[in-house]
């Protein structure tokens, strides 16, 4: 239960389509995003993410956070609290090094990857075990960097049905990550009614999620392309996500009415 809740949290990060150019770029330094998540009809937590300008070895790069936690009720049930983290390069948008500390009840995760691209692999240190293994690559994306790589993709190209694929280093796979277009909606939110681009992300049935179509995500169809809506089915229940706050927006949050 812990890791299905926990997955949701980080899927938060793999839904950003866009265009990116550079006077007109998805995101900037300082950008913050906040999120309430739902379990059923209880506030089961909230998930934020920001990034800020780093300098790696003289190039010019990123560094990127994501946290996520339960409170109240849940907290009582399954205490999580969360930290992934990611540098990567600007010119290339791919990561060298990736962190992650996960902590669900009496389930402990701590990893760090160190991605060397130009040669192919990935040394994954597990502190856990005390572990370390270097395993083949070929240019992948870890979950966190993704929410960034994604957005140099142009949804104005897909037609309905269409998919976007992306290699995805997760703890020591490299596993085929597609997101399939269904159209757009114009939904309403905290902050009013927003138009957004429909993407149902393809996740292998019976591993995390009832069907393949049990994870549905609402991306902006502005310029940011942010998700503002993410609802998922899952084998005990339901959880939804939702924007609850954001700044630092590298351009102008598109409302089609105010609420």
């Amino acid at each position: 239960m812990y890791k299905k809740i926990t997955f949701i949290f980080a899927l938060v990060s793999l839904t950003i389509f866009s265009q990116s150019k550079s006077n007109d770029a998805p995101f900037k330094s300082g950008e913050y995003l906040k999120f309430r998540m739902h379990y059923g009809i209880v506030n089961a937590g909230y998930s934020t993410l920001e990034i800020y300008d780093y300098i790696e070895n003289g190039q010019e790069a990123y560094h990127a956070t994501g946290k996520g936690w339960t409170t109240g009720l849940t907290k009582l049930f399954f205490k999580i609290v969360d930290n992934y983290q990611t540098r990567f390069y600007k010119d290339t948008a791919e990561p060298y090094h990736f962190r992650r500390r996960v902590s669900e009840g009496d389930y402990i995760k701590s990893t760090d990857i160190y991605f060397n691209q130009d040669e192919n692999t990935a040394l994954v240190e597990n502190h856990k075990h005390k572990t370390k293994e270097t395993i083949e690559i070929d240019h992948v994306q870890d979950l966190l960097s993704s929410f960034y790589k994604l957005r140099a993709y142009n949804v104005n190209e897909l037609e309905i049905g269409d998919h976007i694929s992306l290699p995805l280093f997760l703890d020591s796979e490299t596993l085929d990550f597609e997101m399939h277009y269904l159209g757009d909606e114009i939904i309403n939110s905290k902050f009013g009614k927003v138009k957004c681009h429909k993407f149902i992300p393809i996740v292998q049935s019976g591993r995390i999620f009832e069907d393949d179509d049990s994870l549905i995500i609402w991306v902006t169809a502005d310029k940011n392309k942010i998700p503002i809506t993410i609802k998922a089915k899952i084998a005990v229940g339901s959880i939804k996500a939702e924007l609850e706050e954001f700044k630092g927006l590298a351009n102008p949050f598109n409302i089609v009415a105010e609420k």
